[in-house]
């Protein structure tokens, strides 16, 4: 468990590239035949890559999470963006191709990653947050996602926003989820950036072709700061930044928030021309 601590605003306009990456790029996600766990004490939330192979993987319990099993006190959602993977869920199996998601709700004991092709592994990325109740077990494919298009060609941020852990797909307590898929000739991720003070928020930033990258936006909107994005890579963004970024090509990204409340549309949004 790689553990992620809290900073403050005024703290962080003081670091320099080499800092602002070490406390807040996760730089491997995915290691085969591993689950890796980032705990972030933004709300909590723990960013995991679980990538199984020749055996099935479970995921382990520590000292941060203060319990017997990983999910007694917690939920997650999970998006599959590997090769054919399963699911099991304290004994019901889920398949899971390329872009599947499942929701999981506190309670859940018995959790098993396996993948149908070691050579090609799956890869379930996983958001999980604090939880106060039980909520249904949920396989939502991308089809089943809820869509919501944005953007235009003319300003190079023309995307499809797709909820999956989210009010109008399933119940959870407090985690939404979801993935964004950039189109061709479109570069911008959420701009107009904006920020929503009432929950964080983790990216994963993938489908980033060799040789290409992400600047990802972060910052006070008046004092904005960049990390350096690759393929397969994460960043947190705590709840007074914004989170935006432009890539060298298009790519894809998974979004993961918790917090205060799960109105999607509760950001306050800058202008442009507001940012420094």
């Amino acid at each position: 468990m790689d553990v992620r601590y809290s900073h403050h605003a005024e703290d962080v306009k003081k670091y320099d590239t080499e800092t602002l990456r070490r406390h807040f790029l996760v730089d491997k996600v995915f290691v085969p035949g591993e689950v890796t766990m980032t705990y972030s004490h933004y709300d909590r939330i723990v960013a995991a890559g679980i990538t199984p192979t020749n055996k099935p993987l479970t995921l382990a319990v520590s000292k941060e999470l203060a319990c017997e099993y990983f999910l007694e006190r917690r939920e997650m959602g999970v998006i599959n963006i590997g090769g054919k993977g399963t699911i099991t869920v304290d004994g019901t199996a889920y398949e899971m191709n390329n872009q599947d998601g499942l929701y999981v709700g506190m309670g859940a004991k018995d959790i098993q990653f396996t993948s149908a092709d070691a050579k090609n592994p799956a890869k379930f990325y996983m958001n999980s947050g604090t939880a106060h109740t039980t909520y249904p077990t949920e396989h939502i494919t991308l089809e089943r996602a809820n869509k919501v298009p944005m953007g235009e060609d003319e300003q190079c941020n023309k995307r499809v926003i797709n909820q999956y852990v989210h009010p109008s797909i399933c119940k959870s307590c407090q985690l939404v989820m979801g993935m964004t898929i950039l189109a061709p000739g479109s570069i911008w991720n959420t701009m107009p950036a904006h920020t929503h003070d009432r929950r964080m928020e983790v990216y994963l930033y993938f489908n980033i072709e060799l040789d290409n990258v992400v600047f990802h936006m972060m910052g006070e909107p008046k004092e904005t700061r960049h990390i350096v994005m690759e393929n397969e890579q994460a960043v947190i963004s705590p709840s007074w930044s914004i989170h935006s970024g432009v890539g060298t090509k298009n790519y894809t990204f998974i979004w993961g928030m918790v917090g205060e409340n799960q109105t999607f549309t509760d950001w306050d949004v800058m202008k442009p021309s507001e940012l420094r």
